[in-house]
């Protein structure tokens, strides 16, 4: 991948950080049940599958997996240090924001297995004519 490449990446999940901070107040989704988290979290991993899939599409076969992984680098790492940030620091609850924003913290692994299986599933699928 090129550094422009990188830096788009890089971008595009610092905006998605920020809309979903924005669309999080006032209390960074705490005013939701668990339960409504729960649905919401699950509901996402729609939407961002149909996106990876045009997005991987286009992508070299050989390429797909790597630039799967860095995608799953970009909306993982960052964000994890934008929430350390912003629930760790500016909101004080140190360390034990991983718990207590327990919908963000899955979504600093989800990544790292939706995105290769994704991936994997679109070379599969472009292997049988699909």
């Amino acid at each position: 991948m090129s550094i422009r490449a990188h830096i788009r990446i890089f971008l595009i999940a610092t905006i998605v950080w920020l809309l979903f901070l924005v669309a999080g107040m006032p209390d960074y989704y705490l005013q939701y049940s668990d339960q409504s988290m729960i649905y919401f979290v699950l509901l996402l991993l729609l939407p961002f599958s149909i996106i990876l899939v045009v997005i991987f599409r286009k992508i070299n076969r050989e390429k797909r997996l790597k630039i799967a992984l860095w995608y799953a680098f970009y909306f993982t790492v960052p964000l994890l240090i934008y929430d350390s940030i912003y629930c760790g620091i500016i909101l004080r609850y140190g360390i034990g924001f991983i718990t207590v924003f327990w919908y963000l913290s899955v979504y600093y692994i989800i990544p790292w297995i939706l995105f290769p299986f994704i991936a994997l599933l679109v070379n599969r699928l472009q292997e049988n004519g699909n």
